[in-house]
């Protein structure tokens, strides 16, 4: 099938040519008649009594669309709109779709969950049309309700209820979705499980934060993410990973409750995430063999873990007596030995590991021992599309004579200057002049939709160059929370976002994410588009790719160079993002660009039978 887009974006690439050759005989004749060939300026709109003097003017919005009209008009590679795909992708994942897998014929190793793991489709092969919504589908309920409910027409999927019926984990209930808050491991509710490990580990008041020492979890095979729900009351925040298998939409149900959590897979490569990211992992019932390949799944948990971090881990092998759980027990109970992991606690169906504090222990193991030390090249943090590899890493000289990670108790580390700043390049000076930047940016994004945005109908927030954290940092008074994204080039800044007690991921923009669509409430991107564009990526895959994210009614700003905006502004219609958006020319301040424009759309809710079907 041939891409609409990309014959436009063809069209458009040749017109350029022909203009700037227009443009250099024009001036050749001018400089030969002694004349000057000056381009016209831009008209200079005045200021409204309503307009903010301190972010600037903005354009009236009907000068803007009398302005896209001339655009589309005057310059054909304009779409006015852009096909939908057919209603049987209303779920595409296109790095993650199966069927593409399975149209390429790779060839994939299915006992090492490659088949689960990334394989996006080559350019001709991409999806360049909109995504509609399923039929019948609504405006998703508002958090916090969403936690315990959700619209069944937004994810037409209740295979997951009959099959885990015993287990509470959800509920159908005429046109709603139910989640009471149960798991395979926890039957009677995740809040009751919570306060057990939290006594297992003797924290006091049986409270899991332990005095905010516990921030960052990453939980494992999360089935719908209800123990990452009931973690966030605490002050905790969890990383919910599940892959896209058999249970397919379980983390679907998650992002539409407004549970923070994310598409992944311990396979063959590293998670997304840099070293040292997490205080806790866990896995109730995940059904990962952890013995494969020298323990290789969970040494990609200990390069995860902060020194002292624990592994909470229940399942049969903890407990059950069988021959054969037996054996796995002791086997991993070895492996984690020879790792330095020591058993802080065991109860009923659950035990729990301890990291080891320092390099101590690595150093008094016998010459020889598995699995061996990382080699000095190994980088921990390096994790997009990076081989896991067998092997221990050791903690640096600094922070093995700390004995910790040097944090402060959450909310304190929010704002406190991270340790590992110095291993960015990044003093405490431009970290405070950063995080000061954002908190004044991101109050003039909310001054100025705050006429469009109702009481709770931001939950999801995707900050997409996310730098040191300072977007999310600045949104802490919001009940929102935000998956910060490090695109590739600057994916060693996502652990200060980890070190903030803040969550997300690396990727690299040239791509799909790995998300379900219409995920996300709001999406923010700073200089995304100069930087894809810098490297021959596509600015209109991205805001394909961006709509396909979006929830309806959910709103994107867009931060970038003035050409950038001006060639973005032209494809609102096209997205249907034109039911509300506003342009201005912000103040400039420390992380300015000389020329800089925000622009912030509201995607609007449409059908089916909008426009062509592909």
């Amino acid at each position: 099938m041939k891409s609409t887009v990309s014959e436009l974006i063809r069209r458009k690439r040749l017109l350029k040519h022909v203009l700037l050759g227009l443009i250099a005989v024009l001036g050749l004749i001018c400089l030969y008649n002694g004349s000057t060939f000056a381009p016209g300026t831009e008209e200079v709109i005045s200021l409204d009594e309503g307009t903010d003097p301190i972010t600037g003017s903005f354009r009236p919005k009907r000068d803007y669309f009398d302005e896209l009209f001339e655009d589309q008009e005057l310059n054909p590679e304009v779409p006015k709109s852009l096909p939908v795909c057919d209603t049987r992708h209303s779920e595409l994942i296109p790095c993650l779709d199966r069927h593409l897998i399975y149209q390429l014929k790779l060839k994939l190793n299915l006992t090492l969950m490659e088949h689960y793991e990334r394989h996006c489709p080559p350019a001709e092969r991409r999806y360049n049309c909109l995504i509609p919504p399923p039929s019948g589908y609504k405006i998703p309920i508002r958090w916090p309700e969403s936690r315990d409910e959700v619209w069944k027409a937004n994810i037409p999927h209740t295979h997951l209820a009959q099959e885990k019926s015993d287990q509470n984990w959800m509920i159908v209930m005429g046109e709603k979705i139910r989640f009471p808050g149960g798991g395979t491991h926890f039957h009677s509710g995740a809040d009751k499980y919570i306060a057990s490990i939290a006594s297992m580990l003797k924290f006091p008041g049986d409270k899991l934060n332990n005095g905010g020492n516990i921030r960052t979890v990453l939980d494992v095979g999360c089935g719908v993410a209800s123990f990452g729900a009931y973690l966030l009351p605490l002050g905790i925040i969890a990383m919910s990973l599940a892959p896209n298998d058999v249970h397919q939409n379980q983390i679907q149900f998650a992002l539409e409750r407004g549970i923070p959590s994310t598409l992944g897979v311990l396979g063959t490569k590293r998670l997304p995430y840099p070293s040292r990211s997490f205080e806790m992992a866990h896995c109730s019932r995940c059904r990962i063999d952890w013995l494969q390949r020298d323990g290789i799944l969970l040494l990609e948990l200990d390069r995860l873990l902060r020194p002292g971090g624990y592994f909470v881990y229940s399942s049969p092998e903890a407990y059950a007596h069988d021959p054969e759980n037996r054996r796995i027990w002791n086997s991993m109970h070895d492996l984690l030995r020879r790792m330095c992991w020591r058993v802080v606690s065991r109860r009923d169906q659950t035990v729990i590991w301890a990291k080891s504090l320092s390099n101590s222990c690595y150093l008094k193991r016998p010459l020889g021992t598995n699995p061996p030390l990382c080699s000095s090249d190994n980088d921990p943090d390096m994790s997009w599309n990076v081989h896991m590899k067998a092997c221990i890493t050791q903690y640096s000289t600094k922070m093995h004579k700390g004995k910790g990670s040097g944090l402060e108790p959450w909310p304190s580390r929010l704002m406190g200057p991270p340790p590992r700043l110095d291993e960015i390049g990044v003093s405490v000076d431009q970290f405070q002049e950063d995080s000061d930047t954002w908190h004044h940016r991101v109050m003039e994004y909310w001054k100025q939709m705050r006429s469009v945005i109702q009481k709770n109908s931001i939950r999801n927030v995707m900050d997409m160059n996310s730098n040191l954290g300072g977007f999310a940092a600045a949104l802490k008074e919001k009940d929102v929370w935000v998956m910060n994204v490090a695109p590739v080039n600057m994916s060693s800044r996502l652990k200060i976002v980890y070190d903030r007690g803040l969550i997300g991921t690396v990727h690299d923009w040239c791509e799909s994410f790995s998300t379900y669509p219409r995920t996300y409430d709001l999406l923010h991107a700073w200089r995304v588009f100069s930087e894809i564009q810098d490297r021959g990526c596509s600015v209109e895959d991205l805001l394909i790719e961006m709509d396909r994210m979006l929830r309806p009614e959910g709103f994107v700003i867009i931060r970038d160079k003035s050409s950038i905006v001006d060639h973005i502004r032209k494809f609102l219609t096209a997205l249907k993002w034109d039911g509300y958006s506003l342009e201005v020319e912000p103040k400039i301040d420390p992380l300015s660009l000389n020329d800089e424009r925000v622009v912030i759309a509201r995607k609007q809710l449409w059908g089916d039978d909008d426009d062509e079907i592909l």
